[in-house]
């Protein structure tokens, strides 16, 4: 508990780091590991092969250093390097600035700063959106980052500590550069994409949950069992929906890529989304993550209680 607080509270006040982010650095790495074995893209069994391969050489060293510290080093010394760990993993302040930029945009009426705002955060394209398009892209896109980069990490930080919170962090990294359904990483990133699925499974579930308690409850579970199922991700769709059903909102429908119109799913209820639907979305997410340390810190203080016999 005493870490999940210290590292939530170091990236509200310091955000991400500009410079020398580990995950940069990884994602970089990722890049050459691609590049040097994605040699054969469009055979199925030998790209696939190789794809696996590539997440062991990725994953595998990083996580041998990460128990090796853990029988190392002990008392202070490590619970600071959990700390530093989980807040780099974190990006709830990151998560904060990107959809507020689009909100502010919004709110003030300039559409092109809000197409652009949402650009770097979506990969739909943003010029040909609509103000309604702008506000939902932005919404979607905090309520589905909000279990990737926020409660996801915290759960497996919870879970298996450091290992747990680098392997997953570099396994969404990996989805999130191979997971393409293009025809380069449609074999090779499939390892990558289906390791992310079972890793986001429960978090998605658990953030989905949260979503529903801290708004429209009934809706919210509503949306999830109805619409979920109707999505092409198992893990976005009841998050997604979930959080449209919390704010009463309609989001999903369809969207322009660079590749056309690609018809999706209507998710939620109610009136279309707007600046304040992103603002509702940040708004769970930041609610969300106190939630949790509530929560923690209800089963800190209950397990101090059990070991003192009270």
């Amino acid at each position: 508990m005493i870490v999940c607080l210290i590292a939530v509270l170091l990236d509200r006040w310091l955000g991400e780091p500009r410079r020398w982010h580990p995950l940069v650095g990884f994602g970089r790495l990722v890049g050459l590991v691609e590049r040097w074995l994605n040699r054969s893209p469009m055979h199925k069994g030998r790209s696939i092969s190789w794809g696996l391969l590539g997440v062991l050489i990725l994953v595998l060293p990083v996580l041998m250093v990460a128990e090796l510290l853990r029988w190392t080093l002990n008392g202070w010394v490590y619970l600071l390097l959990q700390t530093l760990v989980l807040y780099l993993a974190l990006s709830i302040r990151g998560l904060m600035e990107h959809g507020r930029a689009v909100s502010d945009a919004l709110h003030s009426g300039d559409l092109e700063l809000a197409r652009e705002q949402v650009g770097r955060i979506v990969s739909r394209n943003a010029s040909a959106l609509d103000e309604q398009g702008v506000a939902a892209a932005a919404s979607e896109s905090m309520l589905e980052n909000g279990a990737d980069a926020v409660f996801a990490s915290l759960f497996w930080f919870l879970v298996a500590g450091i290992p747990g919170v680098l392997l997953h962090r570099m396994v969404n990294t990996l989805d999130a550069m191979w997971g393409y359904r293009n025809e380069r990483y449609l074999y090779f990133g499939r390892v990558a994409a289906r390791l992310d699925d079972v890793m986001n499974w429960v978090p998605a579930r658990l953030t989905a949950l949260t979503y529903a308690l801290l708004g429209n409850t009934r809706l919210a579970w509503r949306c999830w069992r109805t619409q979920a199922p109707q999505w092409d991700s198992p893990n976005a769709g009841p998050v997604m929906a979930a959080g449209a059903g919390a704010l009463a909102v309609s989001l999903g429908g369809p969207s322009p890529y660079a590749n056309g119109v690609k018809q999706r799913p209507v998710l939620g209820q109610g009136p279309a989304a707007s600046a304040d639907t992103v603002d509702g979305a940040l708004r769970l997410v930041w609610l969300g993550v106190w939630l949790w340390l509530g929560v923690l810190a209800l089963f800190a203080v209950a397990g101090v209680l059990w070991s003192v016999g009270i």
